[in-house]
């Protein structure tokens, strides 16, 4: 049965993935901005200047999530194909690739056609830097760094989680890292509430980040890269980043497309000076397509390490030797004690009766030492 439940989880995960491949985000009714909306309103309820209140909204907002996957899991925990289904619902739910890809690829044509107000318009759907200011170069630069960095919170991460823990695992890592976009960014309302899904967010990605960075040196070639470059630059820059995870993902796609990246993002109403990654020159348009093939080819390869530890999970399942019981009857005789309640009251009541059983010979021996005497 276990092997079962494992194998319908890596066939939801694949699933998944095909249906985000093929076609995207749900353009209506999309589960997470559903999600986002009731985040929303529960953080009108409890929200308060500091972080206990953003403690309590983390652990409801992301506890829910997990216990409705878990109460999913363990109602299709006999029932393989219903199990693959919900995961690969969720799996298609939570991933965001083609989308990051699209929109990397509809800003490079519209900076290929030099139509700036379009590429500024475009920059909302990619991150929260203020694109007024900003020009073909910064704009390019600016979704380098998104693609590189969402490769690893909309693809690897939710396919690391869904391959580690299942459907609680795929939701309640979709909805943390929600969370940190909704209220993990540094302003004036969320600088303490909003600090605990931020730290989260930081705890969950920091696997997964590694892993993206790895896996970006690793398919370099597939955009024209050159594989020790970015492993270099890999190695040189991932820790100069203030975020504990996004440079390890920026400084390998900056070292795969030989650009560099970092510097001064404008934000609405604030700025922040971030080191320089890579080396060569700054971002343009022709290599935004570049980055999003990297991002598929990195999708790819994470995806077939998740079957391979869904999968695996089984395989340690069998590995591990059943605990065994001594059948005190025979001295030195163990006998493999049965599995799953039944077999676990079966385990007892044989041990009931081999107790009794010997007591009664004690009782018997007594008796005739005392007829003897």
């Amino acid at each position: 049965m276990r092997q079962a439940v494992t194998v319908a989880d890596a066939a939801g995960l694949v699933a998944g993935y095909a249906l985000d491949a093929f076609l995207g985000d749900p353009r209506r009714w999309h589960p997470v901005a559903g999600f986002g909306r009731a985040a929303g309103a529960l953080e009108r309820r409890l929200y308060r200047p500091d972080r206990a209140a953003g403690t309590a909204f983390t652990a409801l907002a992301v506890g829910v999530p997990v216990l409705l996957g878990a109460a999913g899991a363990l109602a299709t925990r006999r029932r393989p194909v219903a199990r693959a289904v919900l995961v690969a619902a969720g799996t298609w739910t939570v991933l965001g690739g083609r989308t990051l890809r699209h929109e990397a690829e509809m800003m490079g044509r519209a900076l290929r056609d030099d139509d700036l107000p379009a590429a500024r318009r475009r920059l909302s759907h990619l991150c929260g830097r203020d694109p007024s200011v900003l020009d073909e170069s910064e704009l390019a630069r600016a979704t380098v760094e998104s693609v590189a960095e969402n490769t690893s919170d909309a693809v690897v991460a939710p396919l690391f989680w869904g391959a580690v823990a299942g459907l609680p695992g795929l939701l309640g890592y979709r909805a943390a890292n929600t969370l940190d976009a909704m209220v993990g960014h540094r302003s004036t309302r969320y600088a303490r509430f909003g600090t605990p899904a931020a730290r989260l967010d930081d705890l969950l990605n920091l696997a997964p980040a590694r892993l993206t960075g790895l896996l970006t040196v690793a398919v370099a070639p597939v955009a024209r890269g050159d594989r020790e470059r970015a492993w270099h630059v890999w190695r040189r820059d991932r820790n100069d980043h203030p975020s504990p995870n996004a440079g390890q993902c920026e400084s390998a796609m900056a070292g795969a497309l030989g650009v560099r990246l970092g510097g001064r993002n404008i934000y609405f109403g604030r700025s922040e000076v971030r080191p320089f990654l890579g080396d060569g020159p700054r971002p343009e348009a022709r290599h935004l397509r570049r980055a999003a093939r990297i991002s598929g080819a990195v999708g790819r390869s994470a995806l077939a390490l998740a079957v391979a530890v869904a999968l695996g999970r089984a395989a340690l399942g069998r590995a591990v030797p059943r605990p065994t019981t001594v059948d005190r009857s025979v001295p030195g005789r163990a006998v493999p004690r049965p599995a799953g309640t039944e077999g676990r009251v079966r385990a007892a009541l044989a041990t009931v009766a081999s107790a009794r059983g010997t007591r009664s010979g004690t009782s018997r021996v007594g008796a005739g030492r005392g007829r003897a005497a």
